[in-house]
């Protein structure tokens, strides 16, 4: 058996790209199996593929605001000794930063990781036994695939990614088809108007379908409130992950702002329409099967535009 760790700690979205890579090696390579060094909050995300053995949550953000506590609470010391219980054939830092550098050469093992043209934090580079070049002209996943292919001796696939999230989807059929309108975001910048997400709600109920609404914080969950107020919708209660991945993989589509769960749309190959305005989707856009982008000021797109990008994307 070949056991492989992987560093990839942050964040949602992040975490989620490093899975089609998983899926390569575990198809190129027999008897195969990962760890994975994950952020606490994240880490139902890569016990969703079924070749994530150990998971070992780590609490960097947390503990960052009181190092003395994390020492004195014995948990760094425990997440330590998790960290070591093993000797990896590989460890792969698939993060490309100095704290996730200096995570991957706590544990015992090779170290490997972009090189120090192709990191994200260049210094990260200098921890690692070998270093590879991966051109960052191109989207996340693919350089993650490229990656893991480089460090584990195959060539990366020419398929199209494959998340492993297959057995998320219910076998069982809705009473009535729904939709996920994902809200959400931790930027400002990066929010949807509200009085759009009310006419679209209007216009998918128009459509027959019903809405379901998820929500992170309060503030979020209040805008759901206010959203389903004018329709047919569903303000979903306080959800885990995973409870939130079944919502969505079993749905009949999804539009979403820039953020983790339209990434992880993109992974269920859920049809999503997902709106960009400050950032480029061309290296960590949503990737996968039936996945559309809009692009531009979102002062300027349209519910209706919305709309009918989705009905498209759910038709095709």
């Amino acid at each position: 058996m070949k056991r492989i760790l992987i560093i990839k700690t942050s964040s949602m979205g992040d975490i989620i790209h490093t899975l089609p890579a998983v899926s390569d090696a575990v198809a190129e390579i027999e008897n195969i199996e990962f760890d994975w060094v994950v952020e606490e909050g994240f880490a139902e995300i890569p016990s969703w593929h079924e070749k994530v053995e150990n998971i070992i949550p780590v609490a960097l953000r947390r503990w960052r605001k009181s190092i003395f506590n994390a020492i004195k609470s014995g948990e760094w010391s425990a997440f330590k000794t998790k960290l070591q219980h093993h000797h990896y054939d590989a460890i792969i830092d698939a993060q490309s930063l100095v704290k996730s550098a200096v995570l991957g050469w706590i544990a015992r093992g090779t170290h490997i990781g972009y090189d120090w043209q192709s990191a994200k934090e260049p210094l990260a580079s200098l921890l690692y036994d070998h270093k590879l070049r991966v051109s960052k002209d191109q989207h996340a996943v693919t350089r993650i695939r490229q990656l893991f292919a480089k460090a584990l001796g195959y060539s990366m696939p020419d398929t199209a990614a494959d998340y492993g999230l297959d057995h998320l989807k219910s076998n069982e059929q809705n009473n009535k088809p729904y939709l996920v309108f994902i809200h959400g975001t931790s930027r400002e910048d990066k929010l949807w108007p509200e009085e759009n997400w009310k006419k679209l709600l209007k216009l998918a109920n128009d459509s027959g379908f019903e809405v379901k609404l998820p929500w992170g914080s309060n503030e979020e969950r209040r805008r759901a409130e206010r959203i389903s107020n004018t329709g047919i919708a569903e303000v979903l209660p306080k959800m885990n992950l995973t409870e939130i991945a079944r919502i969505l993989a079993n749905s009949s589509g999804s539009i979403a702002v820039d953020t983790g769960l339209a990434h992880l749309s993109a992974a269920l190959s859920l049809p999503t329409v997902t709106l960009y305005g400050t950032t480029d989707p061309y290296k960590i856009g949503t990737i996968g099967l039936n996945q559309s982008h809009l692009t531009g000021s979102l002062q300027q797109i349209s519910a209706e535009k919305a709309w009918n990008a989705l009905t498209k994307t759910i038709k095709n």
